[in-house]
């Protein structure tokens, strides 16, 4: 997808504007057709970033490594038998890029490998971390030499550096010097590794295939979905602050953290992860259309129609016409066979790009009261042009609802939004919101709703339960290069045009 500086906010794809996936992570252990099952569980974890994708496979026993990586979609890497032959062993770990740190670069590309005393050792990360700047320039300072700019190859220095015995022992300790949100998976010749941050902010879950060596066969990923797609079963969640080492004897587990009040990202349910991925013993599915139901009772008005903004929309947007005892229409249909939005020259043309992604079903909108539903709005240029649309295929009427409320602040634990000063709800209230996107009307779920929804009586500020910081600027991890206004390394290798 286009990062958010590529284009100005008038030329902006639907895609665009909406908080970006973070990355997605798998790792197989114990399956002969490891690689394989890699790049199906990449497929399934497609939506969490489309940037690049890259493999890493190990030979047990032997020790030998063998990678594959590439920019673009998942299909484009690894859609070819030879490159999946090119990947033998029965362990490997993956990797879908959406980047929040660092260029688009092939040498950006997870997983990260590096040679060390013990053997290979490669990385997958999901998250970012918050004090990765002040740790680098700590590192290179001691003469370390980094190959990348992204943030995850601070895991490996910390490796390196590290006096313990272990591979598992010096993972933690470099973990214990980290701070931000993170899942990882991590590969080496002794054993496939899963870990949390302490806070649980990015998901991880365990899932074991149904034939494999002695100790078993296991998958780790992001999301359940990835799971379903290879056939392992749900097993659980990695915990917080949990390190799961699963080798030839089977699953192990550590726990080197003191236990924290977790704080699981709620972006998770609303937008990130798959409708049918359970996360956290949640179905995703079932979450959204009960956020689309408080979302009615809350903000209901009187129309004809309840109309989603595809795809991410569709569950809310079920929740709350069943809520609403209005129908449900597919006011709004997305065209799925289209990339990138083409950035034209001329205004005409920039404006008319919206269309290449979704068109307006005139026989549904016209002459309708019609409700949109979406999961959020972040710069408002997307619900701007949605609502002029609707309303240019004949509606005479067009509310907005929104399943998430007020995006308020930027993420900096692996989520990609603007910058404070480019969200809309940082510098508007919800009317003045109204009358930017051409909407009759505009209301946003509550912060309380939202938790309601979720199973729990409201939001408690002493114990939220959640990682909410979008919506509340409550940042539970320290913001340690913000704080300390350590500067983003630059690197003078500037990346060849693809």
């Amino acid at each position: 997808m286009t990062p958010w500086d590529l284009a100005d906010a008038e030329s902006a794809s639907l895609q665009d504007d909406k908080p970006h996936e973070e990355c997605g992570v798998v790792g197989v252990w114990g399956s002969a057709d490891a690689a394989a099952l890699t790049a199906l569980g990449l497929h399934a974890l497609q939506h969490r970033g489309q940037e690049a994708a890259g493999i890493v496979s190990m030979e047990t026993g032997a020790g030998i490594f063998h990678a594959h990586k590439g920019r673009g979609l998942v299909g484009d890497n690894f859609g070819d038998a030879a490159v999946i032959a090119g990947l033998p062993g029965r362990a490997a770990v993956g990797h879908n890029r959406y980047a929040t740190t660092g260029e688009t670069a092939l040498r950006n590309v997870q997983p990260l490998y590096a040679d060390f005393e013990f053997g290979g050792f490669a990385v997958a990360h999901n998250g970012n971390l918050t004090n990765a700047h002040t740790l680098k320039r700590a590192l290179v300072r001691r003469g370390c030499l980094f190959q990348s700019t992204t943030d995850s190859e601070v895991f490996i220095h910390l490796i390196a550096i590290s006096l313990y015995s272990t591979v598992t022992d010096r993972l933690i300790d470099a973990l214990k010097q980290v701070q931000g949100a993170y899942s990882l998976v991590a590969l080496h010749n002794g054993a496939l590794i899963g870990a949390r941050d302490p806070l649980g902010v990015r998901p991880l879950v365990i899932g074991k295939l149904p034939a494999g060596g002695p100790g078993g066969a296991y998958v780790l990923a992001s999301e359940t979905c990835a799971l379903d797609i290879v056939g392992a079963e749900f097993l659980r969640d990695v915990e917080p602050g949990e390190i799961v080492v699963i080798d030839e004897a089977g699953l192990h587990s550590t726990k080197p953290f003191a236990a924290q009040p977790s704080r699981f990202c709620i972006f998770e349910y609303i937008y990130f992860a798959r409708p049918d991925s359970t996360v956290e013993g949640t179905p995703v599915y079932e979450t959204r259309k009960r956020i689309g139901a408080e979302l009615a009772r809350e903000s209901g008005v009187a129309a004809d129609v309840i109309v989603p903004v595809p795809d991410s929309g569709v569950p809310a947007a079920m929740g709350y016409a069943h809520e609403a005892g209005i129908p449900y229409e597919l006011g709004i249909i997305r065209n799925h066979y289209v990339g990138r939005t083409f950035i034209e020259p001329t205004d005409h043309i920039r404006h008319l790009g919206v269309k290449l992604k979704h068109s307006a079903n005139r026989a549904v909108l016209e002459g309708k009261r019609v409700v949109l539903v979406d999961d959020s709005i972040v710069r408002g240029t997307t619900s701007r042009k949605i609502v002029e649309m609707v309303r240019a295929a004949g509606a005479t009427e067009v509310h907005m609802r929104i399943s998430s409320p007020p995006t308020t602040h930027s993420c900096f634990y692996g989520i990609d939004t603007p910058e404070r000063s480019k969200l809309l709800a940082a510098k508007h209230d919800v009317e003045e919101m109204a009358k930017i996107i051409g909407a009759d009307s505009l209301a946003f779920i509550s912060l309380d709703g939202l938790y309601r929804a979720l199973g729990r009586p409201g939001r408690d500020a002493a114990q939220p339960g959640y990682c909410d910081a979008c919506f509340t600027g409550d940042y539970a991890i320290p913001l340690v290069d913000l704080r300390d206004n350590a500067e983003r390394p630059v690197s003078l290798l500037q990346a060849a045009a693809p």
